[in-house]
């Protein structure tokens, strides 16, 4: 199983050192990555989410930005967006932008989407929100041509060229891996037919894993040979809470190594933590507790695969 970290580039003052040194410090801790997360200008109102999400409307950074500095001040870790909103941006020039950080990083991106929920943000930006399904959907096609053919050809519903020059390529091939965001039945059918990976959030196993059973079992009906593979992305949280209504990676080391087998157990190989702490000293001491008394808890063997 490998491990990554968000690094909090919003809902705090802008710390540019902070940052930059938190996905160092993750690096030499033995993390496999680092990732970023997208909003733009977030409305005042966001019906049925206002106490949740409010973290996300100060100091956010542009995350493609970031991720192209992210890959400049490391080496080795992968770096990610979890997950960028498709119908939010031009796909051409997404897509240049992913190949651009993909070539600076020496091919280290892993490409996350999603649709988006956030109707306000849609609005504000004249993006489209009731079909941002099927926008999303011919975005990702546009994508993959981008990136696999350097003279690209492309008739959609909303996006027309041919003899045109895409460069530079992505360094990964055919391209960068291709993680596919949402907790419901759609995000998954999206997952088999466009992605490498289906990266739902904040699912207890209980829920994810009736939701992988359909993943397997609608694979198998149009026929993928191999389901894409899970990742998940969740909160950590040490504390000394282990009581029934335990949330996943919340409580001491055990209780979360213990998470981490079970969610193992039902397929996720890439595990996203957000970290918990009001400083950068705090997270980077949850980062190092988590690397010295969780990971060495978490074994994985053949018997633990899923079928």
């Amino acid at each position: 199983m490998k491990f990554g970290v968000c690094i909090p580039h919003y809902g705090r003052p802008i710390d540019a050192g902070g940052l930059t040194e938190m996905a160092i410090k993750a690096e030499e801790m033995g993390f496999d990555s680092v990732w970023v997360t997208d909003h733009i200008i977030v409305p005042h109102v966001i019906p049925d989410r206002e106490d949740g999400h409010i973290v996300y409307r100060h100091d956010m950074l542009e995350p493609l930005a970031l991720l192209t500095h992210l890959g400049a001040v490391t080496k080795r870790v992968n770096i990610g967006t979890s997950v960028i909103i498709l119908p939010y941006r031009n796909p051409v020039i997404l897509a240049k932008a992913i190949a651009t950080a993909d070539v600076l990083s020496g091919g280290r991106v892993i490409f996350g989407a999603a649709v988006g929920w956030m109707e306000g943000e849609f609005q504000a930006l004249n993006a489209p929100f009731a079909d941002r399904g099927r926008v999303s959907d011919e975005y990702l096609k546009l994508l993959k041509e981008l990136w696999t053919n350097p003279t690209p050809t492309f008739h959609g519903e909303y996006f027309h060229f041919d003899q045109v020059t895409f460069s530079p390529m992505p360094v990964q091939q055919p391209h960068p891996p291709i993680w596919i965001g949402g907790r419901t039945r759609r995000a998954v059918r999206r997952a088999v037919a466009l992605g490498d990976f289906w990266h739902p959030t904040q699912l207890p196993p209980r829920e994810l894993s009736p939701l992988v059973d359909y993943m397997k079992r609608h694979s198998a009906s149009v026929g993928r040979e191999t389901p894409p593979q899970l990742s998940f992305r969740g909160i950590l949280n040490f504390s000394d809470d282990s009581g029934p209504e335990r949330r996943p990676f919340h409580g001491n080391a055990e209780d979360i190594a213990a998470d981490l087998q079970e969610y193992a157990q039902i397929g996720v190989r890439h595990v996203i933590l957000e970290i918990p702490g009001e400083s950068f000293a705090d997270k980077f001491r949850a980062m190092e507790r988590f690397q010295a008394e969780v990971k060495p808890l978490v074994q994985i063997s053949s018997s633990d695969l899923p079928r």
